[in-house]
Parts: C-alpha cells; sequence; structure tokens
C-alpha cells in the first residue's frame, strides 16, 4: 500500500539534519558535547520520527514541533553522554553480589586509589637502590606478614592465580586431586578445564563424598609433580562424607618429595565463627598447615579489589614470578594501591571488621539491623500521600560471591507494596531510578535489606519512592 496523503505531508514537514543541529547548538547550548555525539543524536531523532510515520503508528503535529523536537534531541544526547558504568544502590542484602561489583573497598583503599592513580609512583622502581624494581614489593611484606607466608604476589584474579601456579609447577606432570574438589565457579571456570590449560595432567582420586590419605597416596608415581586440594567455596557436601585434611596431605607431600598447593577461593584473614558465622579456613591455617602454595581472591570475604594472591614457601613463589605468564596476568598501579592499603588494616583484625565494607556488613548485628531498616521505614512513610503500605520483615541476608554457600545471615528488611503499581512495576521503576535502586521481590512486595545500604544511600531511596508517586499523580 502507498503512503497517504497525511503521511506525505509529515514526511516533508520534517526538518533537517543541518537544520535541526543548527538549532540545537544555538538554543540548547550543548557546550562540551563532542559533535560527533550531537550530530548522531540529532540523526537518531530524526530516523525515529520518520520511521513512526512511514509506521503508520505516529506522527502528528505535535511530534514535529522544534521544541519537542529539541527535547528529543537533548534526551538522546544525555543517554549517550552517561556512563554505561555506574553507581547503583545494592539493596538486595547480598554482600558479594557478583553483578554488582562484589566487595567495597575501604576508605583507604579508596584515597589511596585516588592519591596514587593520578600520579607517578615507585611502581617497579627500588627508591633505596635507584633501580628497576619489582612491583610484588609493593604487597609483598604487608601479605607475608598477615599471612605467616614466606613469599607472596598478586595477579589479576584467583583464575589466573591457579592457571599460573598448576602451569608452574606441573606443565606435562601429574596432578592429584579428589573427585569431589573438582569445582566449578561463575562464567564456567571448572578445575579440570584449568588444568588442562596449564598443561598439568589431571588425576581424580577418592569418589564425590569420600576421599581418604590413602588414595592419594595410591595415585602418586614417578610423573606426579603436585598434590592439590580445592576448597569447596560456593557449595557443601554433608552427609557421609571424608577428606583428607591439608596437614596430612603437606605430610605426605613431605615423604614422597612432592609439593602441595590449597586453592582456597575466597580466601579470608578472618575466622568469622568469632562473629557466629560458619569456620572457615583462614589463609593463616593453610600456611600453618604447612601447604606449599596457597591461592586465594584479593576481593570476596577479604574484602579488596579484584585480585588473585598466591602465597607459600619462597622457592615456589621465586619459580611463580619467572613464569613469562605472569607478565600477562600482573595487575596494575590503581589495584595494587588499593589492595596494599587494605591488607594493612589486617594488621588490627577489629579495625579490619570495623573499616571494611564487606567484613562490617557480614558481621552487622541484627539489632543494627533494626536501627536502620526503621529509619529507612519511617523515611518512606512520612512521604506525602497514602500510595505507599511500608512493613519491616524478618528476612534473611546472603553471603554472594560463591562464599559460605550454608550461611544464613538474619535480617531486618522494609517492603513495600504501592498502589498503582504491581511489585514487578516497582521494581523496574526504581531500577529505572538515578542512581538506580536495586532490590528484590517477596510476597509481591518490593523488598529492601538494610545491610547491604550505604549511609547516604536511605536519602536516595526516599527520593526514588516520591518521584515515582509523583509521576503517578500526573498520570
Amino acid at each position: 500500500m502507498g503512503l497517504s496523503e497525511r503521511q506525505q505531508d509529515l514526511l516533508r514537514r520534517i526538518p533537517g539534519v543541518d537544520l535541526l543541529l543548527e538549532r540545537a547548538k544555538r538554543e540548547r547550548g550543548f557546550d562540551g558535547v563532542p559533535r560527533s555525539v550531537l550530530v548522531r543524536s540529532v540523526r537518531e531523532v530524526v530516523e525515529t520520527l520518520r520511521a513512526s510515520i512511514l509506521g503508520g503508528d505516529g506522527g502528528s503535529e505535535h511530534s514535529l514541533m522544534e521544541a519537542v523536537l529539541l527535547d528529543a534531541v537533548s534526551d538522546r544526547v544525555d543517554r549517550e553522554m552517561a556512563f554505561n558504568l555506574k553507581r547503583v544502590v545494592n539493596a538486595t542484602g547480598v554482600v558479594i553480589h557478583t553483578n554488582l561489583g562484589r566487595s567495597l573497598l575501604p576508605q583507604a583503599a579508596v584515597d589511596n586509589v585516588v592519591a596514587l592513580s593520578g600520579r607517578y609512583s615507585n611502581l617497579e622502581f627500588d627508591l633505596d637502590a635507584g633501580r628497576r624494581g619489582s612491583r610484588y614489593s609493593a604487597i609483598e611484606d604487608i601479605l607475608c606478614e598477615v599471612s605467616g607466608a614466606e613469599a607472596g604476589m598478586a595477579v589479576n584474579n584467583n583464575a589466573g592465580a591457579v592457571l599460573l601456579t598448576l602451569e608452574t609447577l606441573a606443565r606435562g606432570r601429574k596432578v592429584i586431586v579428589s573427585r569431589g574438589e573438582l569445582v566449578e565457579i561463575g562464567g564456567a571456570f571448572r578445575i579440570p578445564d584449568v588444568m588442562a590449560r596449564s598443561g598439568g595432567i589431571l588425576v581424580e582420586v577418592g569418589t564425590t563424598n569420600r576421599t581418604h590419605l590413602r588414595d592419594y597416596e595410591a595415585a602418586i608415581d614417578a610423573e606426579t609433580a603436585l598434590l592439590l586440594k580445592v576448597h569447596k567455596s560456593n557449595y557443601s557436601v554433608v552427609g557421609f562424607t571424608a577428606e583428607a585434611p591439608l596437614a596430612d596431605l603437606t605430610a605426605l607431600g613431605k615423604k614422597h618429595g612432592l609439593r602441595v598447593m590449597e586453592d582456597l577461593g575466597s580466601g579470608m584473614f578472618i575466622d568469622f565463627s568469632r562473629y557466629g558465622l560458619t569456620r572457615e579456613p583462614t589463609v593463616q591455617d593453610s600456611v600453618a598447615a604447612g601447604a606449599d602454595v596457597v591461592t586465594f581472591s584479593g576481593d570476596k570475604l577479604l574484602g579488596g579489589p579484584q585480585a588473585g594472591l598466591i602465597v607459600g614457601k619462597k622457592d615456589v613463589l621465586d619459580e611463580i614470578k619467572k613464569n613469562p605468564i605472569t607478565r600477562a596476568l600482573r595487575i596494575d598501579k590503581m589495584t595494587l594501591a588499593a589492595l596494599e592499603s587494605t591488607l594493612r588494616l589486617y594488621r588490627d583484625p577489629e579495625r579490619a571488621v570495623a573499616t571494611i565494607p564487606t567484613l562490617k556488613a557480614l558481621t552487622m548485628a541484627y539489632e543494627e539491623l533494626r536501627q536502620r531498616a526503621e529509619r529507612l521505614a519511617d523515611g518512606l512513610a512520612s512521604l506525602p500521600g497514602d500510595r505507599l503500605t511500608v512493613d519491616c520483615l524478618d528476612l534473611s541476608s546472603r553471603v554472594g560471591g560463591g562464599s559460605l554457600p550454608l550461611q544464613e545471615l538474619p535480617s531486618r528488611c522494609v517492603g513495600v507494596r504501592m498502589s498503582g503499581l504491581s511489585a514487578n512495576a516497582v521494581e523496574s521503576a526504581m531500577r529505572a531510578n538515578c542512581p538506580p535502586v536495586i532490590g528484590r521481590i517477596e510476597e509481591d512486595r518490593f523488598i529492601m535489606d538494610p545491610r547491604t545500604l550505604q549511609e547516604d544511600e536511605f536519602a536516595m531511596i526516599r527520593d526514588a519512592f516520591q518521584r515515582i508517586a509523583e509521576a503517578l499523580e500526573k498520570e
């Protein structure tokens, strides 16, 4: 079918790109906006209007008004100029939220990153000797001090740490590991796949639920290079189970002249059982048990930046540092600055718990959560109108990040119902807020858990609900 006369008339009256571009620059003052962004925005507005008219589902005298078109250009420019990576308000109660950036840095780390990222630094310069140095020296001393290890280093993440260590110590030779420890973590990272990439030869022993020390010893032969223990940080096997303690493995390794490696995954320096949480092996435990090398994450339960930390015996770390792959996995100055600052806080465990956001959130007392929930609820209840129904509820938070999978974190949450909107619609509207507020839905309520809220975010949430309510009143 051909175009109607009305469609043809509307198409003729669409202003040209050049004309609209000049009007936009003159009347809207897009100072500082790159010309390429402005041109693209104008073209998209014109093309959207043309497509709407041709489709027969849009186009009117109003849509052709210059002010309306310029408003549309402004909206598109704003979207183009906005950062893709942006701050969000985590009201989910998931402390180490992989999709929301995982661990928050302590303020000391943030300050150090800001101080060093915009200036030159001694990243690879030995100030005492006046010659080239090693970037590992920035964190090795403090890493060894906190962990008790002889040597240490950092790479880009724990997957890189595991790959690098296996490639260095076991390429072309056998690595013995329990079947019950062949884990998979997020992003389809699987121990057998990493083993294959490293060149190590996987030897599985025992069964899914029970592996004994004798199973490892029976598998040892002349081609064996390494005994590997992998901590099951993101799942748990319960019931009729058995596993060989790390100390027994290290004794077996010494007996046969083999090195022993432990991948802790979500490593930690704090015994969380002191705060009522599940007892997990610490890095210090693994080092004291005699492991030759231990790998673990720098963020997650450690609460620092994303990094893979490797600690252990000096001769082992010296080999790993010489591996050419190390260069491909090295971390930058900003990660080093954040990591050093975080590690220094662990010199005083109580200070670490009080100042590292991840640790503070995980150990937050119920009474504090109750007070925070009431403060959030009172702020929402004070909004004008009667659209909101606000309740405080006893629910649970989660650790997240593949850590402490069985841990229950009792919490006091705030649930909101909003007349005129379903719970899904409220969630969508809060996600569209600036900054986006990310919560969860339970029992037809939009749920917000104060465990993961920062102090300045209570007012942000109140403002977000006020904007949503005002928009509903205008409809």
